[in-house]
């Protein structure tokens, strides 16, 4: 099936009222996540993950992936209106966006904000149109040795992601091998690390990891320091860009769409890393840089068109590898493992309906983002007046409900609850929770390709060198390893 055939029969599956219902209640979420501050799409995604066990794989990824880009979108009205970030992707909006915003051009701001991230969304989802079933077609050949080595190279790559002490980041990933093991081993059928508890019998629910450790945390550390809102703007007006701004944002908007794509691509990359960079990079080749940080609208235009390209590029590994590339891909991952699919090279092959639905609603989600974001910006203006006081403790009541509706299980509530205590004290010390979740998800796929791999040979593991493929990927690992030690050796050394 070539691209276009499959993107048609991706628009057929998706352009049915409950689908489109679903998409467009998971864009003007993610649009609200965007624009309160303190929440954020990883921890709306985790409070949000059991509600889409009711719901259709189709309908419920559908969701998830509208929060996710619909948060991109929502994160630059507060970053411009407030100057708080509604999401870390759009930090970096706050330092033009808020400028204009307090220079009378608010409406310029958001427009440029709204059109630029939609421009940018659309030409990445061509891109991901083409070029993900292309990866995926060469990657349907790979068994379990090469599987083994597509997953240690993810973890591997998960290092990329630490934003700050590797040796703390190597910690969490040994924490999330660690727990993911509890429970009954998938081959002989013995009980592993549940101390007598039956209710561990069946492992530790990924859904009360997921929703502690990033919305119970993320509640407890936005209750120490609630920041109090202040608007430049009552009101939006000229949200259309003059002919001068679409004239200064057009190539950032370009630049942008492909800086964020690629960095979606690579593993640690996403929007965070791409906003800045958009930024960095739109500052060093203006002919005036001394103009950024006092209302250029280019730095809005580039970083929001990166954000939003890099999720785009972020759902090439997920579908076509079955790798997450940032943790909220980590948590799609998770959202679909749960529904018994796995990503992954035989993803296209076996389920098409669902590979191209979920391009297909990305496509339907990005223009219904565009008409949430325009027309309805008054709406949201109002919503940055909720203080935080009364949001959080209906962000509880939503985490409970929906950690105990997944198994109707009590014991998964204490879970959730505990994981968000050891959360919050984690980010406390500085601790990055990303890499943990990662490997939690990973490593049971990491254990089975492996033991799969062993019984398959003779040679026990040497099949994992005898194989071209898997040689290659686990080889690519370990010089990714070298290259990050060589990397903090020089870095120490100029330290000291």
């Amino acid at each position: 099936m070539d691209a276009l055939s499959g993107l048609a029969m991706g628009f057929s599956v998706m352009l049915t009222p409950a689908n489109l219902y679903f998409c467009f209640l998971g864009s003007l979420i993610g649009t609200m996540v965007g624009v309160l501050p303190g929440l954020g799409p990883l921890a709306a995604l985790a409070l949000l993950l059991p509600v889409t066990f009711t719901l259709s794989p189709i309908a419920g990824l559908a969701m998830l992936a509208a929060i996710f880009y619909g948060a991109m979108y929502g994160g630059s009205t507060t970053s411009i209106l407030v100057n708080i970030p509604g999401e870390a992707a759009s930090v970096i909006t706050c330092l033009d966006g808020h400028q204009m915003a307090r220079q009378g051009r608010a409406g310029a701001a958001l427009g440029m904000a709204a059109l630029g991230s939609f421009i940018a969304g659309t030409l990445s989802l061509i891109v991901l149109t083409f070029f993900a079933p292309a990866l995926a077609a060469i990657a349907i050949r790979f068994g379990p040795p090469e599987n083994f080595g597509l997953m240690a190279l993810g973890l591997v790559c998960t290092l990329f992601m630490i934003t700050g002490s590797k040796l703390k980041g190597l910690l969490m990933i040994a924490l999330g091998f660690l727990l993911s093991s509890v429970g009954m081993d998938m081959v002989n059928g013995n009980e592993r690390f549940t101390f007598g508890v039956t209710d561990l019998t069946a492992g530790i629910e990924l859904l009360a990891v997921v929703i502690g450790l990033f919305g119970i945390s993320e509640i407890l550390l936005n209750v120490e320091s609630v920041a109090k809102n202040s608007l430049v703007a009552d009101r939006i007006k000229k949200l259309i860009p003059t002919w001068a701004d679409w004239k200064a944002s057009f190539a950032p908007i370009l630049r942008g769409s492909g800086l964020g794509f690629l960095l979606g691509i690579v593993p640690g990359g996403g929007p965070i890393t791409a906003s800045f960079m958009s930024y960095a990079m739109e500052r060093r080749i203006a002919r005036e840089p001394e103009r950024f940080g006092k209302g250029a609208i280019e730095g809005v235009a580039g970083p929001e068109s990166a954000n939003n390209a890099a999720v785009a590029g972020s759902m090439i590994p997920l579908l076509s590898l079955g790798i997450p590339s940032n943790p909220i891909t980590a948590l799609l991952l998770g959202a679909l493992i749960i529904q018994g699919i796995q990503p992954g090279p035989l993803f296209i092959t076996q389920r098409p309906d669902l590979f191209w639905g979920v391009i297909a609603a990305m496509y339907i989600g990005n223009v219904m983002l565009l008409v949430l974001n325009l027309p309805l910006i008054g709406l949201w203006v109002q919503m940055l007046r909720i203080p935080y006081r009364f949001l959080f403790p209906l962000i509880v009541l939503l985490a409970m409900v929906g950690t105990y509706s997944a198994n109707k299980n009590v014991f998964d509530l204490w879970m959730m609850l505990g994981f968000g205590l050891l959360g919050w004290l984690l980010r406390k010390l500085e601790y990055d929770i990303a890499p943990f979740v990662l490997a939690f998800v990973l490593a049971p796929l990491l254990e089975q390709s492996l033991r799969q791999s062993m019984t398959m040979s003779v040679d026990g593991a040497m099949i994992l060198f005898q194989r071209p493929v898997s040689a290659g990927l686990v080889a690519a690992s370990a010089l990714l390893l070298v290259l990050m030690v060589i990397r903090q050796f020089k870095r120490k050394r100029g330290d000291s």
